[in-house]
C-alpha cells in the first residue's frame, strides 16, 4: 500500500431517518479521517463497483438494507471474493445479518427482550398487555406492529419475530470502537427515542454491555448496545446494531467526539496494518 491508505465511505447523504441527520454526521467522520486518509465518499448501491479500487470500504450510515437487498447480498460476495476489507468485518453476528441473533440470545437465556419466532413457542413469552411483531429482516421500525395475545396465534410465521411490549423507564445506547466503550446516551422520554442525552454508566451497565460485545467476536468495528431498562431496574437487550450504526455524535461534547475519532482511526490503521501519518 505505497503512500496514504485509501478508503471508500459508503453513506446515503440523503437518506432521511426519523429523528436523526445522517448527512451530518457522516461529512464530520470524514472529514476527520482525511487526516489520515484518502477518503472518497459513494452510495450504498455504487460501493460494488468502486471498491476494488480503494484500500479498504468503510460501511457507515448507509440506510436499511432490505431497501436495496439484492445490491447489499452481491457487495458481501464480491468482498469475500476479492478480499475487500470491510470496516465493519463482514462476519458480524448480530444486525448485519438479521434479527436471528435475537433468538439465539434468547435461547441462550441472555439478558434480552424475550423472543420467539413460531407459534409452539408462544407459551415461552412473558404474559403482557400488548406483543410487538416485527419482520426478521427489518430496520427503523419499518414493517412493526403492535397486537394483542389472542391475535398472536393467527399470524404468518416464518419470517417475523414476536416478543411481548416492555413498560420500560427508558432506552439506553453505549458506542463502542473494536471492544473499547466511548461514550452512552440515553433518552429520558420511552416516546421520543432520538431525543437522546448523555448518559453516565455504571460497571454494571458497563459490563451487561460489554457481554454482547464479547458475543458479537468482531475483530473491528463500530458497535452500538441498544438496551431498555425496566421498571425493576434490568437493562434488556434491544439491539445490537453491528452493520451501520447511528452514533448521534451532534449529541456528545467535543472532547468525547474527538475521542471517538482518534479511536476509529487508530482501529482502522490496525485493521489496515498501516501505521498513523503514512
Amino acid at each position: 500500500m505505497p503512500g496514504r491508505p485509501s478508503i471508500l465511505f459508503v453513506t446515503d447523504l440523503a437518506y432521511d431517518a426519523r429523528g436523526r441527520r445522517y448527512c451530518d454526521e457522516d461529512i464530520f467522520l470524514s472529514s476527520r479521517l482525511r487526516n489520515d486518509f484518502d477518503v472518497a465518499l459513494c452510495h450504498p448501491l455504487d460501493a460494488t463497483a468502486l471498491m476494488d479500487a480503494f484500500d479498504a470500504v468503510v460501511v457507515r450510515n448507509s440506510g436499511p438494507v432490505l431497501h436495496y437487498r439484492t445490491e447489499y447480498d452481491a457487495f458481501r460476495e464480491h468482498a469475500a471474493a476479492r478480499g475487500t476489507r470491510v470496516y465493519n468485518p463482514l462476519s458480524g453476528r448480530a444486525d448485519m445479518v438479521g434479527k436471528q441473533y435475537l433468538l439465539d440470545l434468547t435461547a441462550a437465556a441472555y439478558p434480552v427482550i424475550p423472543t420467539i419466532d413460531r407459534p409452539q413457542d408462544l407459551g415461552r413469552l412473558p404474559e403482557a398487555d400488548q406483543y410487538v411483531v416485527k419482520p426478521k429482516a427489518g430496520a427503523d421500525s419499518i414493517g412493526l406492529s403492535v397486537l394483542p395475545r389472542e391475535r398472536l396465534s393467527t399470524l404468518a410465521y416464518g419470517d417475523i419475530l414476536v416478543q411481548p411490549r416492555i413498560d420500560f423507564r427508558y432506552e439506553v445506547s453505549f458506542y463502542f470502537v473494536d471492544d473499547a466503550f466511548q461514550y452512552a446516551l440515553h433518552a429520558p422520554d420511552p416516546q421520543r427515542r432520538w431525543v437522546l442525552e448523555p448518559y453516565e454508566p455504571t460497571e454494571a451497565d458497563l459490563g451487561f454491555a460489554r457481554r454482547f460485545i464479547g458475543w458479537n467476536t468482531l475483530d473491528h468495528g463500530i458497535q452500538r448496545v441498544d438496551a431498555c431498562r425496566t421498571p425493576e431496574g434490568e437493562l434488556l437487550l434491544v439491539e445490537l446494531e453491528d452493520l451501520n450504526p447511528y452514533l448521534s455524535l451532534d449529541l456528545v461534547d467535543a472532547p468525547t467526539r474527538d475521542t471517538f475519532v482518534t479511536s476509529m482511526t487508530t482501529s482502522l490503521h490496525r485493521f489496515l496494518g498501516t501505521a498513523p501519518g503514512r
